[in-house]
């Protein structure tokens, strides 16, 4: 979470505030703060849910305080129907009360989007100031004041609450110098084409990974110890690879470096799988069941350059839970992702992501019952995914699992993509 107090400067002078193109923003200020003529000034009219707005709509009078909660209750509702759809939100109430903005984080939880505040911190005098100024929503000082207390104790706890992002803005002065600027989600890669080549659960089989690259045309460096370091492709392919670069096999080291390298040099993408996530919570020191071929992994470690290890951990933690390539055509993910999850951010879709889906039960060895989500899959998007070994690739409904059980004795498989498709595979082991 990242609280801004002072957004910084842009060249022009103007107050930078960066948001995600796709998010719920809260503005967050008490009555004559300026809100609504920022909202009028920075989004679409269709971008912008007013409780002013709804209470009209539900008591034919924006000022009638009686139909606050049904106003809230529809403005809730309308917000939930952009979320889903994808697009962004914007909510110009005073949410200045901790409950207000718990009901709409609730909304942003549950369609996968960062929520977003930005609070308008204007001196109340100045507030008090332009409401007298206007006619038409009479407003007592005794209830501005409160408002005022209300932010005061607001401020500081927005990020605690589940703000990815603060953004305060202090004056007036501030408030007009405001620009936005969107930013990209991490996962939205949507302008890379490709072509590419996806590369299944490697797990620690360094040998037989640089079989595959070589046979599909890549070109292997190594350092001075002859160890691969990176690779390209000379009709300038990427790799991605898909997870659980590590456990179980003979070095996870070695598949690690090459990796590293490739993504250092901007040939390869690669998405954590669930091996990687529990070896970081272990370089990071949180107590983990140390099995399923994380021991194997440990020990090859010890036996490299304590920096080495180092690296490791940062290149875990900065790990994208998904992609999404090729206009929207293509998702790539460890464990395969539910069409709503596509190019959302959240928990819940790290989880899926990394995990995939689940019954609720478990098994006879106390591992969780998988759910076979691809059988409902409806998508336009091809979904390409590992995690669940099976002796080959089979296509279900636009969606190919490539975990070929290269460590189990099976086969490390890559998917040549937009050559391959549902009826036209190219696939390579």
């Amino acid at each position: 979470m990242t609280t801004l107090p002072s957004p910084p400067p842009s060249p022009s002078g103007r107050r930078l505030l960066d948001i995600p193109e796709l998010a719920l923003v809260v503005l967050v200020g008490i009555s004559g703060s300026g809100k609504s003529t920022f909202a009028r000034r920075h989004f679409k009219p269709t971008q912008v849910l007013s409780s002013d707005a709804f209470r009209a709509m539900v008591a034919d009078d924006e000022n009638d305080q009686s139909a606050t909660a049904d106003a809230f209750e529809l403005l809730h509702q309308v917000a939930a129907k952009r979320l889903r759809a994808g697009r962004l939100t914007i909510v110009d109430a005073t949410n200045v009360q901790s409950f207000a903005r718990a009901s709409l984080l609730k909304v942003a939880r549950e369609h996968d989007v960062l929520p977003v505040a930005i609070v308008f911190d204007v001196p109340e005098p100045v507030c008090w100031q332009r409401t007298q100024a206007r006619t038409d929503r009479p407003i007592r000082r005794a209830s501005l004041r409160r408002q005022d207390r209300d932010l005061r104790r607001s401020i500081g706890q927005l990020a605690r609450e589940g703000f990815r992002k603060v953004h305060v803005l202090r004056g007036p002065a501030e408030v007009d110098a405001a620009e936005i600027r969107y930013d990209k989600l991490f996962n939205d890669k949507r302008e890379l084409t490709g072509p590419f080549d996806i590369i299944g659960d490697v797990h620690g089989c360094r040998g037989e990974l640089e079989r595959l690259l070589t046979h599909l045309g890549w070109r292997l460096e190594r350092d001075d110890a002859g160890r691969p370091v990176s690779a390209s492709h000379p009709a300038g392919r990427t790799a991605i690879f898909l997870g659980d670069l590590v456990d179980r096999g003979p070095d996870s080291p070695g598949v690690l470096r090459l990796v590293m390298g490739m993504v250092a040099a901007g040939t390869a993408l690669c998405v954590p799988g669930n091996h990687e996530q529990k070896l970081l919570r272990k370089l990071r020191g949180a107590q983990v069941q140390v099995r399923h071929g994380l021991a194997e992994t440990l020990a090859q470690l010890a036996a490299e350059p304590p920096e080495f290890t180092a690296q490791v951990a940062d290149f875990i933690d900065g790990l994208v839970s998904h992609y999404v390539l090729d206009e929207g055509r293509l998702v790539v993910a460890h464990a395969g992702l539910r069409e709503e999850y596509h190019g959302r951010a959240s928990g819940r879709v790290r989880s899926f992501a990394l995990y995939g889906d689940t019954t609720g039960e478990t098994d006879e060895y106390g591992l969780p019952v998988r759910y076979p989500w691809a059988r409902d899959y409806r998508g336009k998007a091809m979904v390409v995914y590992g995690h669940t070994p099976n002796p080959n690739p089979e296509w279900v409904n636009n969606t190919i699992c490539i975990d070929t059980g290269c460590v189990f004795g099976g086969s490390l498989t890559a998917l040549r993509y937009p050559s391959c498709c549902p009826g036209r595979p190219r696939r390579f082991a």
